[in-house]
């Protein structure tokens, strides 16, 4: 595969990285229902067998769950270690509901806490979850305290996600965030028009996450299969997945289908290399379930879509949204 330099690191990553959002299983806020651990186990590495040399998870995906299953997928990998991202700041309850803590005692008990179950000695990119909600002072602590984790080696790099322009500036000010992880699709631009600008002008890495749009664009996702997503599945409460939103993005994955078939393609795999092809993106963060899925969308990056094509994705999203 391809491989990009992410920010401002020595890191040189697959266009494509395993996300383990959805394997962290039920139990929590943000969940997507149950999972076996051996499907996520398989669907991990198949992604290593196609090529991907990174995996980005979070301490609050599955309220540790999903970091256990990366460690335990690395455990049975024989071949090269791929690079392991994971974030803080989100902590839970023993109901699995969310808050954020970003004190500095918070951050270095979250850091310790991620590398005894990734069973790690150095994380290669960690990353704040979010902001805080109130934009108040948390931040300069957060990322100062993440920053020290660095330089203690605890950390080879550090990110953050879902920030704005103005709370990347403050934080680089401190120290300079090698990544920026934000939600980008299709269906979800709002970083278009001064986020990834800036994130270019400042040589800050990309890793965009639900590129596919959390499964809406993957071409699987049906009105049947949406009205029968579980209460414990998040989507079930995005009006993505209900109408008359629903309706308008199978309408597009019809589209990307049609593209996708000039090039023996799935819709998702033309939705993540369409997100790759802006200049501002390093790489995609891509989820999988199962070796069967990981295999049909973790090589999306070697498909490189024509101007022309891009124009007509472009054209056909914004049709769905304005209708």
């Amino acid at each position: 595969m391809e491989m990009r330099k992410l920010g401002n690191s020595a890191l040189q990553i697959t266009p494509v990285g395993f996300g383990a959002w959805a394997i962290g299983g039920s139990g929590w806020d943000f969940a997507w229902g149950y999972q076996e651990d051996d499907d996520s186990i398989a669907a991990i590495h198949g992604s290593l067998e196609l090529g991907v040399n990174w995996i980005d998870t979070a301490a609050v995906y599955g309220t540790g769950h999903s970091e256990e299953v990366v460690a335990q997928s690395l455990e049975a990998w024989r071949g090269r270690r791929p690079y392991v991202f994971t974030k803080c700041v989100l902590r839970w309850d023993d109901k699995g509901h969310v808050t954020q803590n970003h004190t500095a005692a918070s951050i270095r008990s979250e850091c310790e806490d991620s590398l005894r179950r990734l069973k790690i000695e150095v994380i290669d990119l960690y990353q704040m979850h979010w902001p805080p909600s109130d934009n108040g002072p948390g931040l300069e602590e957060a990322w100062q305290t993440m920053a020290a984790l660095q330089k203690e080696g605890k950390v080879r790099w550090i990110g953050v996600s879902n920030f704005n322009v103005e709370q990347l500036k403050r934080a680089e000010k401190i120290a300079s965030p090698t990544s920026l992880q934000p939600p980008y699709s299709l269906i979800r631009r709002q970083v278009d028009k001064e986020i990834l600008p800036y994130c270019k002008q400042q040589g800050i890495g990309v890793i965009a996450y639900a590129p596919m749009a959390s499964g809406l664009l993957t071409g699987a996702m049906t009105r049947e299969r949406a009205a029968a997503l579980p209460a414990d599945d998040f989507r079930s409460k995005n009006p993505e997945f209900r109408e008359p939103r629903l309706s308008k993005n199978i309408d597009l994955v019809e589209r990307l289908r049609k593209v996708g078939a000039r090039h023996g393609r799935n819709p998702g795999e033309v939705a993540i290399a369409w997100v790759l092809s802006n200049p501002a993106v390093t790489g995609a963060i891509v989820g999988a379930r199962n070796a069967k899925q990981a295999e049909g969308v973790m090589r999306a990056g070697e498909l490189k879509l024509s101007p022309e094509e891009i124009a007509e994705i472009e054209g056909a999203a914004a049709a769905a949204v304005a209708r």
